[in-house]
C-alpha cells in the first residue's frame, strides 16, 4: 500500500486505481467504500477506464455513494467508449433491465454484441438469451441462439448446455425433442447446474423423454435443493 500511495499521490492513474481497489476490497487496508470512490475518481478523471467502470459499479450498488443508476450509466459509457468490455456488458444489462435508462432490448443487444466481439463470455451468453426469448430481435433470428449456445458449449458452459435443453424441450428454433432435451439437461446437471437438475426432475415426474419415475424425480429435485 505504501508504494501505491507514493505513486498515487504523484498523480499516477494506475496507482490511484489500485489504491481504490484496495479500499474497495479491504485488502491491505480497512475496507472503506468512500475512500475507494475517492481514489477511483482521481484515476477516472485521468481517463483510466477500469476506474471509470468501478465508479459506475459503486453508483449501481450504492457503495460509498448514494445509489444512482443514471450516474452509473454515465460512468459505464465513459469506460465503454474506451473499449472496456465489462462496461459495455454493464450498459447492456442496464438497457435490458431499464435501470438508469428506458428499457430497450435492441440497445441491450447492441452493447452486448460490442462486448461479445471482444470475447466477453457473459455478454455472449446474454445475446444468446435475448435471441432465445425473441427480445430485441426479429423472430427469424432466434435460430442464431442455437449457434451461440453451441459455441458456449465448446467452452464447457453449463448455462449453454441447459439453454439448448430448454430449446429442445419447448421446440424453440429446433424440432421439439424431449430425449435430446434430457441429454442436454444431463450435461449441465452433471456440472451442478440447479435449473437443469430441476428440469430433469420435472421430466421424470411427467414422463417426458424418459419413463415416468417418481423416485428418480425426487432424487433430482433433492440434488437441486442441496446446491
Amino acid at each position: 500500500m505504501e508504494w501505491y500511495l507514493k505513486a498515487a499521490n504523484q498523480g499516477h492513474a494506475g496507482a490511484q486505481y489500485s489504491v481504490g481497489v484496495m479500499y474497495d476490497s479491504g485488502k491491505g487496508v480497512p475496507q472503506d467504500y468512500s475512500k475507494a470512490v475517492e481514489w477511483f475518481l482521481k484515476a477516472a478523471e485521468q481517463g483510466h477506464p477500469s476506474a471509470q467502470y468501478n465508479i459506475g459499479l459503486m453508483y449501481n450498488s450504492g457503495k460509498g455513494v448514494p445509489r444512482d443508476y443514471s450516474k452509473a450509466m454515465d460512468w459505464f459509457v465513459e469506460a465503454a467508449d474506451q473499449g472496456h468490455t465489462d462496461a459495455q456488458c454493464g450498459i447492456g444489462l442496464m438497457y435490458d433491465s431499464g435501470k438508469g435508462v428506458p428499457q430497450d432490448y435492441s440497445k441491450a443487444r447492441e452493447w452486448f454484441l460490442k462486448a461479445a466481439h471482444q470475447g466477453h463470455i457473459s455478454a455472449e451468453l446474454k445475446i444468446s438469451l435475448i435471441y432465445n426469448s425473441d427480445k430485441g430481435v426479429p423472430k427469424d433470428y432466434s435460430k442464431v441462439a442455437m449457434a451461440r449456445f453451441l459455441k458456449d458449449v465448446d467452452q464447457g458452459r453449463a448455462d449453454a448446455q441447459y439453454n439448448i435443453g430448454v430449446m429442445y424441450n419447448f421446440g424453440k428454433s429446433v424440432p421439439q425433442d424431449y430425449s435430446k432435451a434430457m441429454d442436454w439437461f444431463l450435461e449441465a446437471a452433471n456440472q451442478g447446474h440447479t435449473d437443469a437438475q430441476c428440469s430433469i426432475g420435472l421430466m421424470y415426474d411427467s414422463g417426458e423423454g424418459v419413463p415416468q419415475d417418481y423416485s428418480k424425480a425426487r432424487e433430482w429435485f433433492l440434488k437441486a435443493a442441496h446446491q
